[in-house]
Parts: structure tokens; C-alpha cells; sequence
């Protein structure tokens, strides 16, 4: 029996969308800023990375454990402890004096975001059925993700050229703030079709410790490993030591997962075709989507030789297309299955890359990126926000946590290792040259092969996504715990 629900779904819906936005608009904000944050805080040149790569390697290396937590311990409360400390953290950063402080800033934004993404995707998932509700509702999540990272890189440049590198981390404070305004109480969000023993049993199951442990130190060093090979390079020691370590202990944790009574990620959630296949299609379509964003922004500074501002403001066009992508898709696929806006989406924003692989030294933002940044963004949009709802199809609401958590890491990794192994693809081709010429060939070169990415992930949609949505089909628990779970939920 499920309680009442007198909960205020929209409420929800709007709080989540907000969080979810600030989370994405921190993933590029601060790109555009850095060489004013090395000027302002004496940054040495290996170290300023670390402030872009601090945050993806905290909130990748510990999203699994936030899904599980919140599935365990309460989204909401989740969500008001992340949103918390992810403000309390952007703060800190913009009153950082030393490098060292912003860097722990940021790490602790990281941190935030691994408690508050999860939840906040989870809270959504229960508040709306699957169903059309539930679509139109990961839609608007999913442009605010879209446009979040978008919009990031042209506030990212206005505020660093009009007001202050510190303003990228205070800009956060009062869209947080709203977040935390508009989420409804307890009560609200309790009603929302989770059965009452059920969330009882899972308030008193203990966190797999020992998951958590191989689970974030194998995803932080696998984001560790990669986010440094732009220092250490692919085939150095040091990378291909880190690699192998997580190797090992994403390995020692799929076995612990099979003997747990209460595992972190239950493997049996990604038997399901719809979770699996969600997970690599989003792995593929970030590590596309994030080489867009880098070689496009250097190839408008670097090559065209526009300013932070002007670089932002180029990206508006790619942000309104990631917007209006991401509602198109939740009309595409308010009655249908997600695959159906997936593989167009997917294809198309191949064919948007393969044309800004045609940018040359002499062009233009007329000649060069506002169509392809017009195509490119539609199709990621329709990829976005049926991917959200096709990791979600058939879950159940008690695993809606650990489903959310393994999606945004999928996405997270994907983004990190994409664009690692693209930007040394790039470098390659580049060699020791600095002329406009030889950058944009590299830059061309990595907006290539985001198209190969997505051309790959269109492929996982059409081969290993189902062709509809089977009536019912919850994905179950493995048979040695189904019996006590299906006996708790009555």
C-alpha cells in the first residue's frame, strides 16, 4: 500500500530542475575564468587545472555512493545537505585568497554535487509514474542540465570581464538558495509512491562500507588517472599505474556487489537492456558533447581571436538549441518509447560535429559555428532527456537513488575519459606548433571524432535499447533477496 500522495510534484519538479542547473553551470563556469584566476590568485601554471579537475574527480568518484545514500538515508534529505554544502563550498571559493583554498572550494563542491544530483534526479523519478508525466518532467530536467552547461561558459565570460573571477563560484549562492526555497517539506516529498515498509526496511539496511570504498576509489582514480594525462600522458608510468589500480578495484567491487546482502549498485539493476544501454549511450553522447564544448570555445579564442565575453556569447545559439532539443524530445516521446527521439538525436548530433569539423583558420561565427552549433545542440538535446527516462524505465522506487547515481556517472566518466583522449588526439595532430592553422586542424580533428562518439552512441540505441517499453516490467531483485523485498511491500 503506497501513502496518500498529498505531495506538490510541480514543487518538486522545480526544485530539482534548479539544482540540477546550477550543478551543470558549474561543470564550465569556471573554464572561460582561469587565466584570470592564475593572474589573481599566482596559480603555477601545472596547478590551475586542478580547479576544473578537483570538481569532476570529487563529484564522479562519489555520485554511486550519493545515489545509494539517498535511496538508504532520504532524498530530500540528501538534496538539503548537498545543496548545502555545494553552497557553503562556492562561498568559500569566492573569498579564496590562496590557490590552495579555492581548489578545497571546489573540491567541496564536488562533494556537494555527489550528495544532491542523485537525489534530485531520484525525487523526480517517484514524484512523476512512468508514463507521460514522468517524460515531460525529465524534459525540463534535462534542458536545465542542457542549458546549465551551455550558459555556463557565457557567464562564465561576462562575469569574468565585466565584474570578477570570484563572481563565477558567488553566482552559485542565489540559485541555491532557490533550489532550497522552492523544495517541499518532508511530507510532500514522502508521498510521492514510496510504500511505507519499503522505505522503513531501507531506512534500517546498513551502507555497504565496503562498496563505497572500492566503488569511489575506483571511479576517483580512474577520473584521477585521466584528468592527468594531460600532464603525465597516456603511456607514462604513473597513468597507466592509476589506471590499472582502478581496474583492480572496479573489479574487487563487482565481487563484493555479488556477495553483499545490501550492495551499493545491485548488479542485477543492469541486466536491464533499458539501464544498460541508457548508461553506455550517455557515456558515449557526454564524452561527444563535452569535446564540443572545449574545441569549439578554444577555436573561437585561439583561432578566431574572440574575448571571453564574445566567446560566451557565442554560445547562445548552442544553449537555445539544447533547449529547445530537450523539449521536443518530451513531445516526441510523451507516448512512445525513448528510443525513438534517442536515435535521431543521436545521429544528428553526429552529422552537427562532422560539420564543425570543417572549421578553417579564415572562418567566421556566421560561416563556421552557428549552423553546425545549431545542429549539434538539437540533437544532443533530443538525446538528453529521453536517456534520463530510459535509465529509469522499469526501476523500482526504492532503487531510484542507485539508478540516478550510476546514470550520473555514467555521464560524468564519460565526459572526463571522452575528452581526455580526444584533447591528446587533438595535441597530437597540433604536435609543437602554436600558429591559428595547425589548432584548428587538431581542433578539427577532435570535433571528428565527437562525431564518431555519437555515431556509436546511435548505434547502442538502435541494437541494445528495446524497440518498446514492456507493460509492467519492473527490473526485479536478484532471486536470493526477492522473496524478503516483495514481502516488505505490500
Amino acid at each position: 500500500m503506497y501513502k496518500n500522495s498529498r505531495g506538490r510534484p510541480g514543487l518538486v519538479l522545480a526544485a530539482v530542475t534548479v539544482a540540477q542547473f546550477v550543478f551543470a553551470l558549474d561543470m564550465s563556469v569556471v573554464n572561460v575564468a582561469l587565466p584570470a584566476i592564475r593572474d589573481a590568485l599566482g596559480f603555477a601554471p601545472l596547478d590551475l587545472s586542478w580547479v576544473v579537475h578537483v570538481y569532476a574527480l570529487t563529484f564522479g568518484g562519489l555520485l554511486l555512493l550519493g545515489g545509494r545514500a539517498c535511496d538508504l538515508y532520504g532524498r530530500r534529505q540528501l538534496l538539503v545537505l548537498g545543496l548545502a554544502v555545494f553552497g557553503l563550498c562556492s562561498l568559500a571559493g569566492g573569498l579564496a585568497q590562496q590557490p590552495w583554498q579555492l581548489v578545497a572550494a571546489r573540491a567541496g563542491q564536488g562533494l556537494g554535487a555527489a550528495a544532491a544530483a542523485p537525489a534530485a534526479l531520484a525525487m523526480l523519478t517517484t514524484a512523476f509514474p512512468e508514463g507521460p508525466r514522468r517524460v515531460r518532467a525529465l524534459g525540463v530536467w534535462s534542458a536545465a542540465n542542457a542549458a546549465g552547461g551551455a550558459l555556463g561558459v557565457l557567464a562564465g565570460g561576462l562575469l569574468t570581464e565585466y565584474a570578477s573571477w570570484r563572481w563565477v563560484m558567488l553566482v552559485n549562492l542565489p540559485i541555491v538558495a532557490t533550489a532550497l526555497a522552492l523544495l517541499p517539506g518532508d511530507a510532500a516529498v514522502g508521498g510521492v509512491a514510496q510504500p511505507v515498509r519499503q522505505e522503513r526496511r531501507e531506512q534500517r539496511e546498513r551502507l555497504d562500507v565496503l562498496g563505497a570504498v572500492l566503488a569511489t576509489g575506483g571511479v576517483g582514480l580512474l577520473v584521477f588517472g585521466v584528468v592527468r594525462t594531460d600532464v603525465q600522458g597516456w603511456g607514462s608510468p604513473a597513468t597507466l599505474g592509476t589506471l590499472a589500480a582502478a581496474g583492480a578495484l572496479l573489479v574487487a567491487f563487482v565481487l563484493a556487489e555479488l556477495r553483499s546482502p545490501a550492495p551499493l549498485l545491485r548488479l542485477g539493476l543492469v541486466r536491464s537492456r533499458w539501464v544498460a544501454g541508457a548508461n553506455l549511450l550517455v557515456f558515449l553522447a557526454a564524452a561527444g558533447q563535452f569535446a564540443a564544448f572545449y574545441f569549439v570555445s578554444l577555436y573561437l579564442q585561439q583561432v578566431l581571436g574572440l574575448g571571453a565575453a564574445a566567446t560566451g556569447a557565442a554560445f547562445l545559439p548552442f544553449s537555445a538549441g539544447l533547449v529547445a532539443g530537450s523539449l521536443l524530445a518530451t513531445r516526441i516521446t510523451a507516448n512512445r518509447t525513448p528510443r525513438v527521439a534517442l536515435v535521431p538525436g543521436a545521429v544528428l548530433a553526429a552529422v552537427g560535429l562532422g560539420w564543425f569539423a570543417l572549421i578553417s583558420p579564415g572562418g567566421g561565427f556566421l560561416t563556421d559555428v552557428l549552423g553546425p552549433s545549431l545542429v549539434t545542440s538539437v540533437g544532443t538535446g533530443l538525446v538528453l532527456a529521453p536517456v534520463a527516462a530510459a535509465a529509469t524505465t522499469g526501476v523500482a522506487p526504492r532503487e531510484a537513488g542507485a539508478a540516478s547515481g550510476l546514470l550520473n556517472s555514467s555521464r560524468q566518466l564519460g565526459g572526463c575519459v571522452g575528452l581526455a583522449a580526444l584533447a591528446t588526439l587533438a595535441a597530437h595532430r597540433t604536435g609543437t606548433a602554436t600558429d591559428p592553422a595547425a589548432l584548428n586542424d587538431g581542433y578539427a580533428l577532435g570535433l571528428a571524432a565527437g562525431a564518431v562518439l555519437f555515431g556509436l552512441a546511435a548505434v547502442v540505441a538502435v541494437t541494445v535499447l528495446p524497440r518498446r517499453r514492456a507493460a509492467g516490467a519492473e527490473v526485479r531483485p536478484l532471486d536470493s533477496v526477492a522473496p524478503r523485498l516483495e514481502g516488505t511491500s505490500s
